[in-house]
């Protein structure tokens, strides 16, 4: 028996050895050919074609259906984005499990067959939360982002010490299937154009991933950009959309990489939607066309997004550029496949092109997972903000002279209360001013409980109030995301500057950070234990205030899109997990995705809402069957009259 376990032992070793030397013969490779124009894999001419996917996006139970979805379409590769904010919410703690577990992601998509062109930032841009970037990095008040900032730059040295050691693993080159590796992401887009901090960068990853290791950049299509975000050591790629001349952008590419392979890193297969704007549509036709003439040509492309997802709980970003413009929950960017998934017309014509330079799988496409439509529940009021502040802050207020910032109270993310008294009567409606536009992002005014008004960033700078000296003026703010692109992504929230009362500057502020999503995911407001510490006024239905109700069980687990008719905006979570934000009144979209994940089959399912302006007197909510996203509200129509498609 000993001398079976050591020629087992033996074996085992050999194996071992045979292994290293496969790699390190370079018979496992992944590399550019500079006479060739391509990419070598294993030393044969590789093209990669590959569509981005969004773990962040996707709850984990479908990540195996969405990307099994991609192979049948005939993908090889697909290109992730890695959140550093998703991973590392509090300086110093890191999430890798659940939703969040990149590893198995990676693993799935080994398993499937996938090849991966990685993306770890830091900075991600992706419409995501200041871009990926971490909301407690602006506790330094000073600090440059992306930049050769002492700062930031320790603080992503941290992180990528963290992140890089886990991916390692999953390069290609040592036995997984990540072919590339970008460093930063369209840095030729920011302001600071500091090729320091591009090096620094370089050599990071290099330390912690090889030599070997293919690293890259993209940008966009323009000369600026393009000398700004390259450097060199790292591939330069472009991306554009079907707006663009395709000689014209791969010459451009030429001129900072006259020789290697030809890269479309982010080929634009639809858009983002933000509140206000029609949902953005790119046609079919466009797509297949530019996408056929670049295969042909013997091009890389990867399609941004070929499933976008979802913008669960508070992680969608915002842009501003004329005014700040936040983005919507929905992240289907009308994509091949759409937020749920599903197969679309566009995913079937781009199988047809893609047969055109490669063989597909064979067998038909995986089919949709299964939606139903729940039907209607009725919800009950639970109570304003005061009536349950002691549960959603239970560590009580922060006292400060003058307003604090979301960051300044270590709560970066929902929303937060600021709380003083009226400096004297007001028996006439008298103006509550945010004079320097101080108001991040948008905030709803109570006196003595009784819903005021709102202040909105960039649109809405005076509301009137009225009440009596010392009456408790209430201001709940909320943080709609953080600007993900541009030189704004240093986008503080709450309340950033003094605000007036008529003649009157307010001071002596009780500050409550509110902690809504710990409580809800602990069972509130429907654990028997909870009983209001007020008698609850139904028809008071203005201002921020908490519903809730049931779906009972029926069996089935399928996905469902819930709709909020004439509820006015606000977040919704169903069973503890967080949906999401809805704006119908806003629009353009008018349901929040529902994975049938979240249902339970066999449990009673609980839904929570906070509608911050105005609830409809009938209280219902509705579960359907298919998404509404396209729907234009009249007040968009009028917005779009008066601001042009922008909105206001």
């Amino acid at each position: 028996l000993l001398l079976l376990l050591l020629l087992l032992l033996l074996l085992l070793l050999l194996l071992l050895l045979l292994w290293y030397a496969f790699i390190w013969t370079g018979t496992v490779s992944f590399s550019i050919d500079y006479n060739k124009n391509c990419f070598l894999k294993d030393g044969q001419t590789f093209q990669y074609i590959s569509g981005s996917i969004h773990y962040s996006r996707i709850p984990r139970a479908y990540w195996k259906d969405r990307l099994l979805k991609m192979y049948m379409t005939g993908l090889n590769a697909i290109q992730v984005y890695v959140p550093w904010n998703f991973h590392e919410s509090t300086q110093g703690v890191y999430n890798f499990t659940g939703d969040r577990d990149l590893v198995h992601f990676l693993d799935l998509a080994n398993q499937t067959g996938l090849l991966v062109i990685l993306r770890p930032g830091p900075y991600i841009c992706a419409e995501w939360e200041m871009g990926g970037l971490p909301a407690w990095l602006l506790q330094k008040p000073n600090i440059i982002l992306r930049s050769a900032d002492t700062d930031y730059l320790q603080a992503v040295s941290n992180w990528l010490a963290v992140l890089l050691p886990k991916v390692k693993p999953w390069l290609y080159i040592n036995g997984g299937n990540i072919i590339t590796v970008q460093v930063e992401n369209e840095y030729g887009s920011y302001f600071a154009c500091d090729y320091n901090y591009m090096r620094y960068l370089r050599a990071l990853f290099r330390f912690f991933l090889g030599e070997n290791t293919v690293l890259f950049t993209i940008d966009g299509n323009t000369d600026k950009e393009m000398t700004c975000g390259s450097l060199e050591g790292l591939y330069a790629t472009v991306d554009f959309g079907t707006d663009t001349n395709v000689t014209e952008a791969f010459e451009r590419q030429r001129r900072f990489e006259p020789r290697g392979p030809l890269v479309n890193s982010e080929f634009y297969t639809g858009w983002l939607d933000h509140w206000g704007d029609s949902h953005a549509m790119v046609s079919t036709e466009k797509v297949i066309r530019m996408l056929a003439e670049m295969l042909m040509m013997g091009a890389n492309v990867n399609m941004y997004m070929f499933e976008g997802g979802t913008n669960f709980g508070y992680w969608n970003g915002a842009d501003h550029d004329r005014r700040y413009r936040s983005v919507v929950t929905s992240y289907d960017y009308d994509a091949p496949l759409s937020e749920a998934g599903d197969p679309t017309d566009k995913l079937l014509a781009i199988r047809e092109v893609i047969k055109m330079v490669r063989d597909v799988p064979p067998g038909s496409m995986p089919p949709a997972i299964p939606k139903f439509a729940y039907g209607f529940v009725t919800l009950k009021k639970v109570g304003n903000i005061s009536s349950v502040l002691s549960t959603i802050s239970p560590t009580g207020p922060v006292k400060s002279q003058y307003p604090l910032a979301f960051e300044e109270l270590k709560q970066y993310y929902g929303f937060v209360l600021y709380r003083t008294t009226l400096p004297r009567d007001l028996y006439e409606p008298t103006p509550l001013i945010s004079p320097l536009n101080g108001v991040h992002d948008r905030a709803y005014v109570s006196v003595n409980g009784v819903y005021q008004g709102l202040l909105e960033r960039d649109i809405v700078l005076v509301t009137n109030v009225t009440g009596k000296q010392g009456d408790t003026l209430d201001i709940f703010v909320e943080n709609m995301g953080r600007v993900n692109f541009g030189s704004k992504i240093n986008d503080y929230k709450g309340i950033l500057s003094n605000l007036i009362l008529g003649k009157d500057v307010l001071t002596d502020w009780n500050i409550y950070p509110l902690n809504i999503d710990e409580a809800i995911a602990g069972g509130w407001p429907h654990s028997e234990s909870f009983k209001p510490k007020s008698p609850i006024k139904k028809e008071q239905l203005f201002g921020p205030t908490f519903y809730m109700g049931t779906l009972q069980p029926n069996g089935l687990t399928w996905d469902t899109f819930l709709k909020l008719h004439e509820w006015t905006k606000g977040q919704v979570w169903i069973n503890g997990v967080n949906l999401g934000r809805y704006w119908p009144a806003r629009g353009p979209q008018q349901t929040l995705y529902v994975p049938g994940s979240l249902i339970s089959p066999t449990q009673t399912n609980n839904i929570t809402v906070l509608e911050l302006e105005r609830a409809p007197t009938h209280l219902k909510v509705l579960f359907m069957d298919r998404p509404l996203l396209c729907y234009d509200h009249p007040i968009n129509i009028n917005m779009k009259t008066k601001f042009g498609n922008d909105g206001p």
